[in-house]
């Protein structure tokens, strides 16, 4: 797809989060999670994306080109059916419950998702259940966000002042529950809960995104300056009381642009990249602790230096929102 990006890029953004919960465990109890090695936390990669589909789905209207496929309580298969009708114009036979939809059938189907919608384009899908759209691999990836110095759980145990426990199989009415509710004592109408924080993280988190892929999407300018925007703003508009006080610090990517004089092979090192993705986030990008800090309770507490020196030739520094125009 001609519109597609042409350099590869790989990101880095800070975010933090302060008396909240920046990413529960279901695996235990909701808490933050956390690398048990070494007790710093972490957010995951589902999380981040969620944040940010989040984000689209509001500035954008939920309407084509920027709709969200994975959305909150919504079956995947149907907006598969609504792909082979749009792009097929009926759907495939079913033989025992399994789609029959020819390569041609899920090729038009998996281009017109990539088409309409944000987030297949980006990050890709498996789309090969129901009727078949088969699968994309999306050309932006995101790792596992982690806090540069250990955090701390804290287990807070709170009272709510009402319950909502009665014997509803015995009562039929509200006026049943009203009388229920004045035969108890006051200490019997009170209940706890408990939240699980953390006091204070900065999280780095790490993305990239692949020229080849985004031919493969479709991905273009327009959606990558789409994803930075998400990226600064996603927390702006996902406020909730158990997540706290979460923003996002800063955003950095290293553009990769080639060094070759003849433009043919320099569009080809743009894509494939002029160095390792590594150097960006170990060596051009530092975050620390300001001398004398050794339990940070909030972004102050740190600091961010920039080595530009280090830069190699044919790769480009930018800064965002100030560079947002330099993503091509």
């Amino acid at each position: 797809m001609s519109n597609s990006i042409r350099h590869r890029y790989e990101f880095i953004f800070l975010f933090d989060c302060e008396n909240g919960n920046p990413n529960g465990d279901p695996d235990a109890g909701n808490t933050p999670r956390i690398d048990p090695q070494d007790m710093r936390g972490l957010v995951s990669d589902v999380a981040i994306k969620r944040r940010i589909r989040n984000y689209v789905q509001l500035a954008k209207g939920n309407e084509s080109p920027n709709s969200i496929y994975i959305q909150n309580a919504t079956n995947l298969n149907t907006q598969i059916a609504v792909a082979h009708e749009q792009a097929n114009k009926k759907l495939p036979e079913f033989e025992k419950g399994k789609s029959r939809a020819s390569k041609e059938q899920v090729d038009s189907a998996r281009k017109w998702m990539c088409e309409n919608f944000f987030d297949v384009r980006t990050f890709g899908a498996v789309m090969s259940t129901g009727a078949n759209a088969g699968q994309v691999r999306g050309p932006i990836q995101i790792a596992f966000a982690k806090s540069k110095e250990p955090v701390m759980q804290l287990d807070i145990s709170m009272t709510r002042m009402a319950v909502a426990d009665t014997d509803s199989g015995n009562l039929k009415s509200s006026e049943d529950y009203k009388n229920w509710e004045a035969q108890q004592p006051e200490d019997k109408m009170r209940t706890f809960g408990r939240k699980s924080i953390i006091p204070y993280g900065l999280f780095v988190g790490k993305a990239f995104a692949s020229a080849h892929l985004a031919e493969q999407t479709g991905f273009s300018p327009d959606d990558l300056k789409l994803f930075v925007e998400a990226l600064l703003n996603m927390y702006e508009q996902d406020r909730s009381s158990s997540k706290g006080m979460m923003t996002t610090r800063a955003v950095y990517a290293v553009k990769h642009v080639g060094t070759d004089n003849v433009a043919e092979q320099r569009e080809r090192q743009a894509k494939l990249g002029c160095c390792p993705a590594q150097l960006l986030f170990e060596k051009v990008v530092k975050v620390k602790l300001k001398e004398g800090k050794q339990f940070p309770r909030s972004f102050e507490d740190y600091e961010v230096v920039i080595d530009e020196s280090v830069v190699p030739k044919g790769v480009e520094l930018l800064k965002f929102p100030d560079d947002m125009e330099k993503l091509c």
